[in-house]
This record gives structure tokens, sequence and C-alpha cells, in this order.
């Protein structure tokens, strides 16, 4: 039902987008008044988001590590698995955010029946970490080389990269890899998400809805660009207008299927801030890796200590003594034998003094 409802609700926003702009001509409402809510949308989420999780406590230091930590001075720790400086913390972070050094190592748990027993074995998921790395880049390109609608003149590396992404001059217009593995991509985390069993179980609506909605934001524009050719340049007329707050629709008009493009882009932008698609700050704001593993070194102070009246064993002596006494219990101090100690060695004390001064008056 999951996964029937997240389509559904791609399929609906598509045909709301693409009947509202043909059936009803509210080409302003989807091409302007949208993206600009969205855009606003996507960014006071994502600030709000941020200063929420700044101001949250961190109450233990729980860096997630891997290796050898520095404490045996003959073995050699692992600096990166292992940070104990801000600037291993920082090369840690660095190979997580463009390497996904961490999900390149992630094991799964196979559960199979051989010759009628149950057998469960751990092995390599290298297939998933090779998913994620070809969808996030694809998705990064695409962004990239779609600034040439916003930006005039268009910047050199955006043409570089659209040369790039372009590399093997496949048909014409010439075939951008990119939006193909972006879609090939999320369609591949979709598939594994739906037929493994366990990941089933722990999926909901929340986890198929964006990359359904990514998938339709790829096909709507691999069907613009290669089969129903949009007008180009009435395309970045619109998009230009919108660059330089200075709306405008366009005369020539535009295919419905990119104000459903459009407004598939934007229903992205507003839910972003508020979906599970936000791991991409969060990784920066996560304890588990912006820590560093020094807590033999450095105190770890829990910022929600809040001060505490204590009762000390010697107060609590204090109040029990005479009871602790009369049951048999020892204490640390007893005031009466303290005292009557005290007042012995001051008499033996005296008595010397008075031995040590008769020689002297048999002197005199």
């Amino acid at each position: 039902m999951h996964v029937i409802f997240s389509l559904l609700a791609v399929v609906a926003l598509i045909a709301i987008a693409y009947a509202g702009v043909a059936g009803a001509g509210m080409t302003y409402l989807f091409g302007v008044v949208i993206p600009y809510a969205a855009v606003i949308t996507f960014f006071l989420g994502l600030i709000l988001k941020v200063l929420d999780w700044g101001r949250s406590a961190v109450p233990f230091c729980i860096p997630t590590t891997c290796g050898q930590q520095k404490t045996l001075s003959w073995i050699k720790p692992n600096k990166i698995d292992n940070p104990t400086s801000t600037g291993a913390v920082m090369a840690r972070m660095f190979f997580e955010v463009v390497t996904m050094r961490s999900l390149f190592r992630n094991t799964k748990l196979d559960y199979r029946v051989e010759h009628g027993q149950p057998v469960i074995r751990q092995g390599s998921e290298k297939f998933l970490w090779l998913y994620a790395m070809l969808f996030h880049y694809a998705f990064l390109v695409v962004i990239l080389w779609h600034l040439r609608f916003f930006m005039e003149p268009v910047p050199k590396l955006v043409g570089v990269i659209e040369s790039l992404d372009g590399f093997f001059e496949v048909g014409l217009p010439q075939l951008l890899l990119s939006g193909v593995i972006l879609v090939a991509m999320a369609g591949a985390l979709l598939d594994r998400r739906i037929r493994m069993p366990n990941i089933r179980y722990i999926s909901l609506t929340s986890d198929y809805f964006p990359l359904f909605l990514i998938m339709g934001i790829g096909i709507t524009g691999i069907l613009m660009r290669y089969f129903l050719r949009v007008d180009i340049e009435s395309v970045k007329e619109l998009t230009m207008s919108l660059a330089t707050m200075k709306p405008l629709i366009p005369a020539k008009p535009i295919d419905p299927l990119f104000y459903a493009h459009i407004f598939l882009v934007s229903v992205l932008f507003a839910y972003f801030p508020f979906s599970k698609l936000m791991h991409m700050p969060g990784v920066f704001m996560s304890p588990t890796r912006n820590l560093p593993s020094n807590s033999r070194e450095v105190r770890h102070v829990n910022p929600w200590n809040y001060p505490v009246k204590t009762h000390t064993y010697s107060e609590y002596e204090d109040d029990f003594r005479d009871l602790m006494i009369e049951a048999g219990l020892p204490v640390e101090h007893n005031p009466a034998e303290e005292a009557a100690a005290a007042e012995g060695a001051e008499e033996s004390a005296g008595e010397g003094a008075e031995a040590g001064g008769a020689p002297e008056e048999n002197k005199e």
C-alpha cells in the first residue's frame, strides 16, 4: 500500500499540473507562484531545521569509530576511522561525503535454507554503495548543467560538465548520461526496497515517495528533451525571469509537460526540509560523525547537567551516627572516642613534660 499510494501521489501531481495548464490555462500559478513558494519553503525549512539541530544538546561523546584508537604506543592508530583531532575528523567527514566510505563497508545478513537447514550468512553489499554513488553524483551533475537555464552568460564550467555528460555523443539532441543514470539508479533503489523483505518491512510512504518523485522528474525531463522537443528559448526566457525576480510567462506557449516537470521539482523542494532527504545537511550535524574520539583525553561535559544537591557520606554519618553505633555498624568518625583519645594524648603530653623537667631541677 505504501508503494501504490506513493506512485499514485506522483501520478496525481503530474495530472494536476498538466490539466491545470492545458485545461485551465494556469500557467502563471504553476510557472511562477508555486516555484517561488517552493524555494522559499525550502530555504526557510532548511535554515530552521539546521538551527534546531544546532541547539540540540549532545549529552554523550558518541563518535562512530571502526579503527584502532590512539591508546597503546606500540599499536598504530587509525587516524581517519578513529579520529582524535579536528583535522582527522574533517578528513573522515570529507571521505564520508565524497565517497560514502561507511556505506562502502556496509554488510548484510542473508537468510537461506540449504539442505533443509536454515543458514544465515553475512556478506558485503557493494551494489547498494554503487547505486547510491551513481544516484547522488548523477543528481549533482543534473543540477549543475541545469544552471545553464538560470545564467547568462553560461559559465564555462557548466559547459564542460555538459560536454563530459554527453561524452558518447549519442543521438540528437545529444544524450546526457546523468539523466538516464539518475532514473535508472532511482529505479534500482526502489526495486531493492520492494524486493528485499527485511527492507520492505521497515519502509514507509516517506521512503517510496521521494524515489517516485525523483523518477517522475527525470522521466518528464527525458521526454521533454528527446521526444517532445520543448522550445528551449521559451523555457530559458521563463527561467531567467524567475532568476532575476522579474517573472514573465513567455508569449510562445510551452508544452504543459514542462509545467508538470516544474511542479514536481517544486514539490521536491518544498518537501525536502521535512523529509528523510535532510540527511544531506544532517551528516554534518551528526555527533556520531563530527565528534573526535578523544574521551580519554578531553572530558565531555553533558550540557544537560544541572546543580544537584548532594548528601555526602560524612553528612549521612552525622545524621545517623548514634543509630549506627547502636546497631553495631562501623563508623568512620566517633566524636566520643575521638574526644577521649585527644584528652588522653594531652594527659600523656603533660606527664611527659613533667618527667622531662625533673633532671633540670636536680642539676640546679
